[in-house]
């Protein structure tokens, strides 16, 4: 009675292939491979990724800094008024 979900259409020309769950290794060459890739990875963004940041961290605490200062009171101008 009807299809399964997985069966709903049929596309022609299109191999699939499946390969068990059992079948696979979960992590295989994680150690050997896979931190290596990581590192690898890293190491060639890194120098597009952190120097926009480091600009906008220091432009965020300059912006900050600037703040308070406005904020304060001078006392210089207030002596006349005691």
């Amino acid at each position: 009675m009807g299809r399964h979900f997985g069966d709903l259409a049929k596309i022609r020309h299109v191999i699939t292939y499946s390969l068990s769950p059992f079948e696979q290794r979960a992590f295989p060459n994680y150690f050997s491979k896979g931190i290596p890739n990581v590192w690898r990875r890293f190491r060639a963004s890194v120098f597009k990724v952190a120097p926009p940041m480091v600009l906008m961290y220091l432009t965020y605490t300059w912006g900050n800094h600037v703040h308070e200062q406005g904020k304060r009171k001078n006392l210089a101008e207030l002596e006349h008024e005691e």
